[in-house]
């Protein structure tokens, strides 16, 4: 697109969603200046919004003639912006801001007081593939059920869900899982946090001792500790967690065997058997949280374990968070039937049902393939993700990374003489997000190291980002 009078005007800018760049080149550095003075006021404007993600940047040889500059130092100063994520040159079409940048903060009016959102840094852990195709389909189921909208939306149903979803996921956890289950012993929660909260409330009571994966899942522990229970780590090594070292008079256990978290080991055969025979005996309970099963790169998921527990001791955890987005807020557990009528009867005291909207269009997600087929994209861009973080972090000798053949993180080990803790700053200055390992501790020794997650941000973001931080770690 040239820049002249008429593609500049107002009309056509409603039409192609381009900045007005007239505005904006008299903020930009004038002949004389030198390339990364152009680079880095044009990063400025990206990160402010001021030029919108997927905005197409105007051609170097119109720009450089506005700023009255060589054409080398625009090309120079686009070429760093591509390498750094925050553009991407399309051949035959020009180069544009990238879709997904870090610290982009939404353009509006100047007469708006607007609180900005903030935005996670790439590497952020817990951030899910916006995918356009599943989310226009999405739309439009919803769209279909909000058209012709059918009695339940318009009455409080059961407390499990509805009897629809709850088929669909029995029949996928069935499938895909190995999981022993039918629609009737199918809970859909909000996530693996309220799965998680509904399970304690009805098996333990306050005081009772519990055990849980050391280092853990963050959220879980303070699940545990919230309901008043008493916790002690269970020491996690190579194979995962090691039940013979088991507390004595625990009552539950609470583990992610198939991709343990954060470290991504697989619990081996012999653990999870002996984990099973652990519960049998003593009557104590396990919680199986299978966070990310569905992102294995190397082969089908692995079977869950409570498909190898015939004597219902295992409740299943999962969610729909990681595969399709947070937002949602609905994920399923699997229950025992010792356990349902207390679950079920929590659930109705606490919110009643899930809301049924929600469910229709997902029920109809799966039943018509959509869903599959979406997993299989998102397993492209997961793996795809990965590779380009662990390339950006591969300029730095000192750190140590695991390339994981499942899940959607990564843990980097650090050189004894930087404390995780002092490297999540580093990271985060260098425009990276990370969490500390040894802020996952429960009682043992804390590791150190660092939990890097590449779900939700384009490839070329995470290698620019983790490359920036590779090079101040040095």
């Amino acid at each position: 697109m040239r820049l002249d009078r008429k593609s500049t005007n107002s009309d056509e800018r409603k039409k192609t969603n381009l900045p007005d760049w007239s505005l904006l080149v008299p903020v930009l550095p004038t002949a004389g200046k030198r390339t990364p003075a152009l680079y880095r006021e044009l990063r400025r404007l990206i990160e402010a919004g001021s030029i919108p993600p997927g905005s197409k940047l105007p051609p170097s040889r119109d720009l450089a003639a506005r700023l009255k500059t060589s054409r080398g130092s625009v090309v120079a100063a686009f070429e760093t912006l591509i390498a750094e994520g925050y553009a991407v040159a399309r051949t035959g079409a020009g180069t544009f801001v990238a879709d997904r940048v870090p610290n982009v903060k939404p353009a509006v009016p100047l007469e708006v007081d607007p609180v900005p959102p903030a935005m996670p840094l790439p590497g952020t852990l817990g951030v899910a593939m916006a995918d356009a195709r599943m989310l226009n389909r999405f739309r439009t189921l919803l769209t279909r059920h909000l058209a012709r909208p059918g009695p339940e939306h318009f009455h409080y149903g059961d407390p499990r869900g509805g009897e629809a979803l709850r088929q669909a996921v029995a029949a996928y956890l069935r499938q895909a899982r190995g999981v022993r289950c039918e629609a009737c012993s199918i809970v859909i929660t909000t996530g693996t946090q309220q799965g998680i909260d509904l399970v304690l409330r009805a098996v333990l009571s306050q005081g009772d001792r519990v055990m849980i994966e050391d280092p853990c899942y963050p959220s879980a522990r303070a699940a545990f500790a919230g309901n008043g229970l008493v916790l002690s780590g269970l020491a996690v090594d190579a194979e995962g967690a090691d039940i013979a070292r088991a507390t004595p008079g625990a009552r539950a256990v609470y583990v992610t065997p198939s991709h343990q978290f954060p470290l991504g080991v697989t619990m081996s055969m012999r653990r999870r058997l002996a984990l099973i025979d652990w519960a049998r005996e003593t009557g104590g309970w396990i919680l199986e949280d299978d966070y990310d099963s569905e992102f294995r790169f190397a082969g089908p998921p692995l079977a869950a374990m409570q498909g190898m527990d015939d004597s219902g001791r295992v409740i299943y955890l999962g969610t729909f968070s990681k595969v399709l987005f947070p937002g949602l807020r609905l994920g399923y557990a699997v229950i025992p039937d010792a356990l349902l009528e207390a679950v079920v009867a929590l659930r109705s005291r606490s919110d009643r049902s899930p809301p049924t909207l929600a469910e229709a269009a997902l029920t109809d997600l799966i039943r018509e393939g959509h869903f599959a087929a979406h997993l299989r994209r998102a397993r492209r861009q997961a793996e795809a993700a990965r590779d380009a973080l662990v390339e950006g972090l591969s300029a730095a000798k000192s750190l140590s990374v695991t390339v994981p053949d499942q899940g959607l993180h990564l843990v980097a080990g650090l050189p004894a003489r930087l404390a995780d803790t002092a490297a999540v700053e580093i990271a985060r200055q260098a425009g990276l997000g990370v969490r500390a390992l040894s802020a996952m501790a429960v009682t043992n020794p804390p590791r150190q190291g660092l939990v890097i997650g590449f779900s939700g941000f384009a490839p070329e973001v995470l290698r620019a980002a983790a490359n920036r931080f590779a090079l101040a770690l040095g």
